[in-house]
């Protein structure tokens, strides 16, 4: 039987990497694993249960509600693409609020909630033929993945984009705040001290500035091509 890989793609905030990770998995029949969303829905649930309204952060209150926290994602055959179900609530929509994007990378950094997930996240990956995308996919998550791809782009281009997507939302937001808000994600995933945003050695770096989702999709299925002949011995895809 042939055998499914891993594939991790990291990268910078608005890089394009879900838009990759997506195509993949529709492409390969692989399930797409987002792991911001999974940041985002605890950023979502620490909004609601006000842990930001104290100067101090009550933190150590919030932890305990991630005991029993489940994610699942499914296809959603009307929208044509994948959602993310926290405790059984599907809250694709408001975790992409400004709200919850301004908050992510703080929630993002605490050690306690990294760990959480990094451990869901792999559990994950037990059957493989997944695509996950996130920061620390490829030099934490699966370091041992078959195809990892790390992701950059201007900022200017990156703003851009993240724009765009928030004015078609119908989010009214300025282009300044958008590019802010990236450069403020950039710093806080470069310098945060657990599972900072870096290259892994093997990874294959792609600078889509000028690339289209298109050509940055056959670049990738082409690299998978190369396992695949690499590999044919070993029964891989």
């Amino acid at each position: 039987m042939n055998r499914k890989i891993i594939i991790a793609i990291d990268g910078y905030s608005a890089s394009g990497k879900s838009t990759l990770a997506k195509d993949l998995s529709n492409k390969l029949k692989y399930t797409y694993i987002d792991t911001g969303a999974m940041y985002r829905s605890i950023t979502l649930l620490a909004i609601r249960k006000k842990i930001f309204h104290s100067d101090l952060w009550n933190i150590k209150n919030f932890l305990p509600f991630l005991n029993n926290i489940n994610f699942q994602f499914q296809w959603n055959n009307k929208l044509n693409k994948t959602e993310i179900l926290l405790n059984k609530e599907n809250v694709q929509s408001e975790i992409r609020s400004i709200k919850v994007t301004n908050k992510v990378s703080l929630i993002a950094r605490i050690p306690e909630i990294r760990e959480k997930l990094t451990v869901i996240q792999r559990n994950f990956g037990n059957k493989k033929g997944i695509v996950m995308d996130g920061r620390d996919i490829g030099s934490n998550i699966f370091p041992k993945s078959e195809l990892k791809i790390f992701m950059k782009g201007s900022i200017d281009v990156r703003s851009h984009r993240r724009f765009e997507y928030l004015k078609k939302k119908g989010k009214k937001i300025s282009y300044e705040e958008v590019k802010k808000n990236i450069f403020y994600r950039d710093m806080m995933d470069l310098y945060r001290k657990i599972s900072p945003l870096k290259k892994s050695t093997d990874s294959i770096e792609i600078d889509n500035t000028f690339i289209s989702p298109e050509k940055q999709l056959n670049i990738v299925l082409q690299l998978i091509e190369n396992i695949r002949f690499c590999k044919k011995n070993k029964n891989y895809i």
